[in-house]
């Protein structure tokens, strides 16, 4: 144990949480895939678990590795994959498929390892990245606004849209933790309303398109509309996985039917994904699901402790454009399973099964690690980082 300890560096509470999530998410991950197995007609339950046990131990080498990389590499890797980030999501509008009945073709499969990769999740680390060396590189200029339009919200803009048509929920967590970066990067305040403002716009424009030619993009716009009148209308049928959902955090009571018993797993699609909490809390109680959100707090925490200890605006700007939205996302898709927030099918971060989350979460941590681990990091040495200079020293 001790060696390993030595070759790990970073923030050691956040090691630990990140170890006590993924041990814990085993249990519901493989009660709540009887719904992919006798429902659905997929695999084993045991398969479901390996698998889900694969994808988290590769989850822990991406953490392993990244946070190995000093973080002024992330700057320019940034402007590297920003391009490639483009070619995928393009791609996966033109050949995306559905993956466990998903009305959307947001994923892209992997071959030779038959798994789904949702290209958008990357695409939202990258603009975080890259948002961030933008504010870092001009923190202490006067910032033009027509010059960051073209340097900054283009290739935001570009990566949005290029999002929205499948995946709705996402767009808006990253163009929200978009405007909180810049925010907190010092973007003139007057300048973000009016970005605020056409993104409204912008969307607004998107759905009377939508609704003007419904072949284009079917079921899309109308499956937002279904979702927030059944929420915000109580004389509206309540959906099946809502409901579902309810009655099953209703069985758990204070303690739980206990681990592997949930009778609503059955029942409730996206049982081991989008709607696993409210199977946790059917099976573990109120006092599993409180504990399980003191846990996401507890990675908040220390979020904030490294961002005390970090010196550098970049390293500042990326530990809170990649680290806020994990907990963002925990959050919203907690408040999704108890009726607090509409249906928008993000999963819980290290608890669902999914390799695309897992991975880009191990991602996010692995660069929050990676700031947390430096101390000779200085602002010039990530201002003056040349994105060419990562692939000369990759080749060297």
């Amino acid at each position: 144990m001790k060696t390993i300890f030595k070759h790990i560096e970073g923030d050691k509470t956040i090691w630990a949480i990140v170890a006590i999530l993924a041990i814990f998410s085993f249990m519901p991950v493989y009660s709540a895939s009887t719904n992919l197995v006798y429902v659905v007609g997929s695999g084993s339950t045991f398969g479901h678990l390996v698998k889900h046990m694969v994808l988290l131990i590769m989850g822990f080498a991406i953490i392993y590795g990244v946070h190995k990389i000093p973080y002024r590499y992330f700057s320019g890797g940034a402007v590297l994959m920003l391009p490639i980030v483009i070619v995928l999501l393009v791609f996966t509008l033109a050949q995306g498929t559905t993956i466990g009945g998903a009305n959307a073709s947001r994923w892209i499969r992997i071959p030779f390892v038959g798994v789904g990769f949702q290209t958008s999740t990357l695409a939202g680390l990258v603009l975080m990245v890259f948002v961030a060396r933008y504010l870092a590189r001009n923190k202490e200029k006067e910032i033009i606004f027509k010059e960051s339009l073209l340097q900054l919200w283009l290739p935001v803009s570009l990566v949005l849209i290029l999002i929205l048509p499948a995946n709705f929920s996402t767009t808006a967590i990253i163009f929200t933790m978009i405007l909180v970066i810049v925010f907190i990067g010092g973007y003139p305040l007057k300048y973000i309303s009016f970005i605020l403002g056409a993104g409204i716009l912008a969307l607004t424009f998107f759905i009377l398109i939508t609704k003007a030619f419904p072949d284009a993009m079917p079921n899309r716009v109308q499956t937002w509309q279904n979702r927030i009148e059944s929420f915000s209308n109580a004389g509206v049928k309540e959906a099946y996985q809502v409901e579902k959902a309810k009655i099953a955090i209703a069985t758990g009571g204070p303690l739980g039917v206990g681990p592997g018993k949930s009778v609503q797993k059955n029942f409730l699609p996206q049982s081991s994904s989008d709607f696993i909490y409210a199977i946790i809390v059917e099976e573990y109680g109120l006092f599993g699901g409180v504990m399980l959100v003191l846990v996401y707090f507890l990675l908040l925490f220390r979020i904030f402790v490294v961002l005390k200890k970090t010196v550098t605006i970049f390293g500042t700007l990326l530990v809170i454009g990649v680290g806020i939205p994990i907990i963002f996302q925990a959050t919203i898709n907690m408040a999704v399973a108890t009726n607090l927030f509409p249906v928008t099918g993000q999963t819980l971060p290290l608890i669902s099964s999914g390799g695309t989350s897992i991975w880009m979460t191990c991602f996010a941590l692995g660069m929050i690690l990676s700031v947390s681990a430096s101390k000779q990091e200085t602002e010039e040495d990530i201002l003056d980082d040349n994105p060419l200079d990562i692939l000369h020293e990759t080749i060297d």
